[in-house]
């Protein structure tokens, strides 16, 4: 059976480490993109994962300029092979209310978070479409769903971003394509543990499961999402919230 090859951005954060974990255990090559500037600390990483058996390769890119992911793709598909499975993982927040948010903030959000979806996504779908297959999947959020106090910008980003996937999935369906979002909800990241611990006990009593979600809970939506049997199922939107947010 043919090793399928899957790129996560942000594959070296909280979040993208257990995506890559979960895809590395359902049987595919992984390679983990990190931003240029973080080379020691993405190899320190990659040592770290190698250690547990994990053999996942790394790929420097910035996701928010096109030029700099079309140069991370070329370089994975040089070195690795032709990409079948694409994880938007990358992100960053830079919370304010709108009143006090400077234009820089709103830019850089909607750079990380949204333009890197198309970003990367547009250098990796020609490709795709010629061989016949493809697994995209966009991690998005639940603020992306309900809004949230002081993240104007990370709540219009992510919001955008499965309005990327719905319109994509459209697009893509008759060529062996599918592209799904994940919307995390609260996911016990270092970030997380960081708040204040009155603000993380205020948060975690508004979830019905009355816990943050461990991030290989979304490493394993993820994976589900990129499986061969799955692939029926296209331009959804699938929360792992804990309930916080139904519709």
């Amino acid at each position: 059976m043919q090793q399928r090859i899957a790129l996560v951005t942000g594959g070296t954060g909280g979040i993208g480490t257990e995506i890559c974990r979960c895809l590395a255990e359902q049987g595919r090559q992984i390679v983990a993109g990190y931003l240029p500037g973080d080379e020691p600390a993405a190899i320190s990483w990659q040592t770290a994962r190698r250690a547990e058996g994990l053999r996942i390769e790394l790929a420097a890119g910035d996701v928010s300029s096109f030029e700099s992911s079309a140069d991370m793709v070329r370089d994975v598909q040089a070195r690795i092979g032709p990409i079948d499975i694409l994880v938007n993982c990358a992100g960053i927040t830079q919370d304010k209310t709108l009143q006090k948010m400077e234009k820089e903030q709103w830019q850089a959000v909607l750079s990380t978070n949204l333009d890197s979806v198309f970003n990367v996504t547009r250098c990796v779908l020609d490709d795709m479409i010629g061989r016949g297959f493809g697994r995209i999947v966009n991690i998005s959020s639940v603020n992306g769903q309900k809004g949230q106090f002081g993240q104007t910008n990370y709540s219009a980003a992510k919001a955008g971003v499965h309005g990327f996937t719905m319109a994509l999935a459209q697009e893509t369906a008759r060529r062996g394509i599918t592209v799904n979002t994940v919307s995390p909800g609260y996911v016990d990241t270092d970030m997380t543990r960081a708040m204040p611990a009155e603000i993380r006990e205020a948060i975690v009593a508004s979830i019905p499961l009355e816990r943050a979600a461990r991030p290989d809970e979304v490493g394993h939506a993820v994976a589900f999402l990129c499986a061969d049997e799955t692939s029926y199922i296209t331009g959804i939107n699938l929360p792992v919230n804990g309930g916080l947010y139904m519709s």
